[in-house]
């Protein structure tokens, strides 16, 4: 399994708008192409810090889709009120839920860098390390991994029903974080709280 991210910086003011032409323009037409196995946009409304991210089943799917989606995403900018975006490439290593996300869902988002020769043992760690734990959290939905082995980044996602879960668990999200980037031997380069605008995902369970 294969996705795509597209970082927007939007104008706060505009992001209800982005995310109304993601979903009402972008994602039926995304997700009707060979391959794509669902599609999902978080906001952080206060910086306007935007991703959404389509996922794919096959790496052949995700790099023949590459213009169709280039095209989708450049009509979407102006909807967001911004003028560049940031494309990654990324291999999903880890998908678990233990339920559905409810409406008003939101997300921490941890990026991490260093690891050339260890996207074998962050997914480990991930999986046996940072996921029982989470688990443990109130209103824990789920978890994934991105992996990029070119670059050597990689970027986990969690989810949580509600906005006052999220920031209730932030000490003890913030220790599975060091402990894991420590065991991984990476760096954590950013860590955002991000909402959940909508997530439309087949993606399979992969823990």
């Amino acid at each position: 399994m294969y996705a795509r991210t597209t970082t927007i910086q939007a104008d706060p003011s505009k992001i209800d708008d982005g995310i109304a032409h993601m979903s009402e323009e972008v994602t039926p037409v995304i997700t009707a192409m060979d391959g794509c196995v669902g599609m999902s946009v978080l906001a952080d409304r206060a910086s306007g810090r935007c991703i959404a991210t389509s996922s794919w089943e096959s790496e052949a799917a995700l790099q023949g889709s590459a213009e169709k989606v280039r095209t989708l995403r450049d009509g979407a900018l102006p909807a967001f009120g911004g003028s560049t975006s940031t494309v990654d490439t990324w291999e999903v290593a880890v998908v678990h839920r233990d339920h559905a996300m409810p409406e008003g869902a939101c997300a921490r988002v941890t990026w991490l860098s260093g690891m050339d020769d260890h996207a074998e043992r962050a997914a480990d760690v991930f999986r046996m390390v940072v996921l029982p734990k989470v688990q443990e959290l109130d209103g824990f939905c789920s978890g994934s991994l991105l992996i990029s082995r070119e670059t050597g980044r990689a970027v986990g996602t969690v989810t949580f029903e509600r906005r006052e879960q999220l920031e209730a668990s932030r000490d003890a999200a913030s220790a599975i974080r060091e402990t894991a980037s420590r065991d991984i031997g990476a760096t954590i380069d950013d860590v955002a709280e991000m909402d959940v605008a909508f997530a439309h995902l087949h993606l399979p369970e992969m823990a």
